[in-house]
């Protein structure tokens, strides 16, 4: 069987999905750079906003760490910790109190039951399987000709897609959370509110960009099995 069996799907479908997901990725980097450079008028500091929003919202049990790294932040509901990254604690940038303000959102999901969460939640544990063995047990299959591995292979992959699916109303409704607190609370305004929108909305466009890679790779999948039926 031909190397290239293999290689003209993941060429035609994955390496475009996986450029688009780079150029999400370089866009992010910049739009965050840009308006970290943008000081709010206020002079609050992104872990500063992040303690108010908690409190307000009665999660006082949350704690807020630094992490290394830049845009690293993200919230653990097992710790039940915001953590926030060096490039983002103690910033008093729009980017930075706009990232800050979107990873509380994801503490006060949790604390009010927000349902997708709950369900993305709930596929961790076979997406964290599906992720590793997924594609491997899928072509594994198709090369030994046998069906239910490649059938398991497609369906632990299926879950991986699940995921990144459910994530993306769990991101967006986060982002839609920072941006109403953010501006009825006037913490930011005007230049600095816009400002702190392109920065999660191009975030957001990371994790449509994910999808779009499990989807190719899912398709991917699937037409080897056909074919090599």
């Amino acid at each position: 069987m031909p190397y290239f069996y293999f290689d003209t799907y993941y060429l035609f479908l994955v390496i475009p999905a996986v450029l688009i997901a780079l150029l999400a990725q370089i866009n992010v980097s910049a739009t965050f750079k840009k308006y970290n450079a943008v000081r709010s008028s206020k002079g609050y500091t992104a872990d500063e906003i992040a303690r108010k929003i908690l409190d307000d919202n009665g999660l006082y049990n949350v704690r807020i760490e630094r992490v290394s790294g830049s845009l690293s932040d993200h919230y653990d509901p097992r710790s039940n910790v915001v953590r926030l990254s060096d490039s983002t604690y103690g910033s008093s940038s729009v980017g930075a109190i706009g990232v800050a303000a979107h990873e509380v959102g994801h503490a006060v999901q949790h604390s009010t039951g927000y349902f997708p969460i709950k369900i993305r939640q709930a596929v961790i544990p076979v997406t964290q399987i599906g992720s590793s063995l997924a594609i491997p047990l899928a072509i594994l299959g198709i090369v030994m000709s046998w069906s239910l591995l490649t059938t398991v292979g497609i369906l632990l992959f299926c879950a991986v897609v699940l995921f990144q699916l459910i994530t993306l109303p769990v991101e967006f409704n986060a982002s839609r959370r920072a941006v109403k607190t953010l501006e009825a609370q006037r913490i930011l305004e005007g230049g600095e509110l816009a400002g702190a929108k392109k920065v999660l909305r191009a975030a957001a466009l990371t994790y449509v960009a994910a999808l779009l890679v499990a989807v190719a790779n899912l398709i991917r999948l699937i037409a080897l099995s056909n074919r090599r039926r």
